[in-house]
C-alpha cells in the first residue's frame, strides 16, 4: 500500500502501474506539456516539469519503492530505511514544504530555510547524506528520448514535428553532458510542378490536388500516411515559375511539418507563344501567298476571332500588334498585354527551270 498517490496522479496512472505503463504514460504526457508545442500557455512548463520528475522517481524501482513507503518528502532528505517517529515522514496527509512546480518551503531538517525549485536541481541520486536530487525537466526527456530510440533521434523528431506550431522553433533540450544539441534542422521545403493551360491561367481556375503525407500518431507514436485534399487557387495571370505556397502540409519530420510549393508549369499551346505578358501568334504563309495576297481567321486566347488579310507582297518577319488581347497582367487582372501577330513565309524547296525562268521575268 502506497502511502500518498501524488506522483501518479500526475502521470494519470494507478498506484500499481507497471513500468511499460508508467513509460506510456510519460511519453502521452510530455508531448503534450512540453513549452515548445505551448508557447503560449505558460502553465504547460510547469507541467512538463511535474510529469517528468515524477517520472524520475517512479521509473526507478529503488526510488519507487522508498516513494510508495514512506513518501516524497522522505525521499528527497535522503532516507533509505523506515524514518524515525517525528521524522516528518508525510503518507498521504502531504507533502511538506513540498510543491511540483515550485518550491520546497521550511522542509524538516532544513531549518526553516527555503530550497531552490525543483527543477533546478543537476542529477544525483539518493543518499543518506545528500538526498536525491531530482534532474531538470529537458535532462529527463532528453534521457528518455534516448533510452527509447537508441539514440537514433527518431522518437525526437516526433516530438519536434509535434511541438512545431506553424513556425521553425529549434530545440532547447542539452544532451546528457550538460552542452547544447545542435540546432533542429530547419522545415525542408518540396516543390512541384503544376502544369496548366495557357487558357487556365488567362481565365484563371481551382485545382484539388491529393496529396499524401508522412505523419505520426500521437497516442501510438506510430509512422502513418495519410491523404490530404489541397486547394490550389491559380490567379488569373500567373506566369510560369511562379509558386503557390502551402505551410506545414507535408511529412512530419525533424523541425517540423513540410512546407509544399506547387510551382506553375505552362503546357505547351498550339495557337500562341507566351511573352510576358503578351501573346505571340503565328501565320504561315507560303511565298505566293506572301507575294500576291492573303486572308487568315486568327484565335484569340478568350475564345474569340477576327480575320486578317494583306494584299501582299508580306515578308518574312512582318508582324500586326493588337492591344490589349494578351494575357491578364497578375497584379492588375483588368489590364491585358498585347497580341503579337508575325507571319512566316515558306519558301518551296526546289524549283524547275522553267519556273526561274518565269520568275526572273516578273519579278
Amino acid at each position: 500500500m502506497v502511502v500518498e498517490n501524488k506522483l501518479y496522479n500526475s502521470l494519470e496512472i494507478s498506484s500499481s502501474a507497471s513500468q511499460d505503463e508508467i513509460k506510456k504514460a510519460y511519453r502521452k504526457a510530455a508531448l503534450k506539456y512540453h513549452p515548445d508545442k505551448n508557447k503560449d500557455k505558460p502553465d504547460a512548463a510547469e507541467k512538463f516539469k511535474e510529469v517528468s520528475q515524477a517520472y524520475e522517481i517512479l521509473s526507478d524501482p529503488e526510488k519507487r519503492k522508498v516513494y510508495d513507503q514512506y513518501g516524497l518528502d522522505f525521499l528527497l532528505r535522503g532516507g533509505t530505511e523506515a524514518p524515525p517517529p517525528g521524522a516528518g515522514g508525510t503518507g498521504s496527509g502531504g507533502m511538506p514544504g513540498f510543491n511540483m512546480s515550485g518550491d520546497f518551503g521550511g522542509m524538516p531538517g532544513t531549518g526553516g530555510r527555503p530550497r531552490p525549485p525543483f527543477h533546478s536541481y543537476s542529477t544525483g541520486g539518493s543518499g543518506a547524506t545528500g538526498g536525491f536530487n531530482p534532474s531538470s525537466a529537458e535532462s529527463i526527456f532528453e534521457h528518455f528520448v534516448k533510452q527509447q530510440v537508441g539514440g537514433d533521434g527518431d522518437f525526437f523528431s516526433q516530438f519536434a514535428s509535434m511541438s512545431r506550431g506553424g513556425g521553425g522553433g529549434r530545440s532547447k533540450f542539452r544532451d546528457s553532458g550538460g552542452s547544447r544539441r545542435a540546432p533542429t534542422p530547419e522545415v525542408t521545403i518540396v516543390e512541384k510542378p503544376l502544369p496548366v493551360t495557357l487558357e487556365e491561367l488567362f481565365k484563371g481556375t481551382q485545382k484539388k490536388m491529393r496529396i499524401k503525407r508522412k505523419t505520426y500518431e500521437e497516442s501510438s507514436g506510430k509512422r502513418k500516411m495519410e491523404d490530404k485534399i489541397l486547394d490550389i487557387d491559380v490567379k488569373p495571370g500567373y506566369k510560369a515559375g511562379t509558386k503557390i505556397k502551402f505551410k506545414g502540409v507535408g511529412d512530419q519530420e525533424e523541425g517540423g511539418t513540410q512546407d509544399l510549393h506547387f510551382i506553375i508549369k505552362e503546357k505547351e499551346n498550339p495557337n500562341f507563344r507566351r511573352e510576358d505578358d503578351n501573346l505571340r501568334s503565328f501565320v504561315e504563309l507560303d511565298l505566293k501567298e506572301a507575294l500576291t495576297g492573303w486572308s487568315r481567321t486568327i484565335p484569340t486566347i478568350d475564345g474569340k476571332q477576327f480575320t486578317l488579310s494583306k494584299a501582299g507582297p508580306t515578308g518574312p518577319g512582318y508582324t500586326e500588334v493588337y492591344p490589349d488581347r494578351g494575357m491578364p497582367r497578375s497584379k492588375k487582372p483588368s489590364e491585358r498585354g498585347d497580341m503579337i501577330v508575325e507571319v512566316k513565309v515558306k519558301f518551296p524547296t526546289s524549283l524547275t527551270m522553267a519556273q526561274k525562268s518565269q520568275l526572273k521575268e516578273i519579278l
